[in-house]
């Protein structure tokens, strides 16, 4: 509802990484019973002596009722909802439940409780392709959108180039390194989604790694972003120190937890320009738009999720829509009006004016308590 308030046509729905999946395969059962659970969770960010864990198992998936209902609910709207399945990495809870997709099928691992990017990847045997064949058909047949996001991203092959099999298969594919598999694996999965009249997303690594039948998500450098449209794909411009909503929106010391780094405040978000002037004609064609991510390591409520996305989801959708040069003090003035809307509607935002925790309680709109942030 508070997309279709804000005009944003797409929900990008990340259903699998190492710390859990979250979709359920009627193939692969134990990607929910198994892979769906973590035995403990990572407190706050990393750190020499100071990693700190939670003794709270977390579990949970969505019902495939639900995903078509949300899917339904959403189109109703005018929402499309592109879904993610990661592939080769970010797969450790796919592996804790089949450990036999994996470089080391002996091998028994847990789901992991970490944040950040894991070791443990795909094999690249053909039984993985089999697997990954089925889970995106059962994807498909959820998901009409016609995007089909598969991850790619900071994907470790370090396992690959100590597997005699990989070696072996990257050999036998004419690569110059185990290191290749990865384009080579993002090729063939592109390849059957395209036979399925899908358009496969990947996130960038540099812009220029992918196939071109990817649409690329360029997200850790704004230049590649524009690489990207000069190689000639599809592009959602999602540079992470714009777009990304974990990130603190100030240095107060009363702003929740968040990812390490400096804030992305609302200037930063409607000061962003997913396809610059100064780009060719050709490459501005080629930018689908834009969106904003927000990754859930540190959210603890519902709540909180709103308080980090509003109001800098309202910066992202004026910027996106407005095009050209941002009129920030325009933009102010109408939030200040907008707000009046959130407030009506219960959400949770952070006040533009918050100078003190007490300028930034919030509510929870299901139990009407408000609560400090920190």
């Amino acid at each position: 509802d508070l997309l279709a308030l804000h005009k944003l046509n797409t929900l990008h729905l990340h259903l699998t990484d190492d710390q859990g999946w979250r979709m359920p395969v009627d193939a692969y059962p134990r990607l929910t019973t198994v892979g769906g659970r973590r035995a403990r969770s990572q407190r706050g960010p990393d750190g020499p002596g100071r990693t700190q864990f939670d003794a709270t198992p977390h579990e949970g998936a969505y019902t495939k009722a639900e995903l078509r209902g949300l899917v339904r609910y959403a189109a109703e709207r005018g929402i499309t909802v592109v879904p993610e399945i990661e592939m080769p990495g970010h797969v450790r809870a796919a592996l804790a439940a089949y450990p036999e997709l994996g470089n080391h099928p002996e091998r028994r691992l847990e789901v992991w409780d970490r944040w950040g990017v894991c070791e443990t990847i795909l094999g690249v045997h053909e039984e993985v392709f089999a697997f990954c064949r089925a889970v995106l058909e059962e994807v498909m047949d959820i998901f009409p959108s016609p995007y089909i996001h598969i991850g790619g991203e900071e994907c470790p092959t370090s396992e690959w180039e100590s597997s005699p099999a990989a070696r072996e298969r990257a050999a036998a594919e004419g690569l110059a390194n185990p290191a290749a598999l990865h384009g080579w694996f993002m090729g063939r999965i592109g390849a059957f989604l395209v036979e399925h009249g899908r358009t496969p997303v990947g996130w960038a690594v540099s812009g220029t790694e992918l196939p071109l039948d990817f649409a690329v998500m360029a997200w850790r450098d704004a230049s590649h972003a524009r690489a990207a449209a000069r190689r000639g794909h599809r592009v959602v411009a999602a540079y992470h120190r714009t777009t990304y909503l974990d990130y603190v929106q100030s240095e107060a010391s009363f702003e929740p937890m968040a990812q390490p780094g400096d804030p992305v405040t609302l200037r930063t978000v409607h000061d962003y320009e997913p396809a610059p002037a100064e780009w060719s004609r050709e490459e501005r064609a080629r930018v689908l738009g834009t969106q904003a991510q927000l990754w859930t390591e540190y959210v603890r409520t519902p709540a909180e999720i709103e308080y980090l996305s509003y109001p800098r989801l309202c910066a992202l959708a004026d910027r996106s829509w407005s095009g050209g040069r941002g009129d920030w003090p325009g933009f102010v003035e109408r939030l200040r009006h907008h707000t009046a809307r959130l407030d009506a509607l219960g959400v949770p935002y952070r006040p533009l004016d918050a100078r003190s925790p007490a300028a930034t309680t919030y509510a929870s709109p299901s139990s009407g308590t408000a609560r400090p942030l920190s």
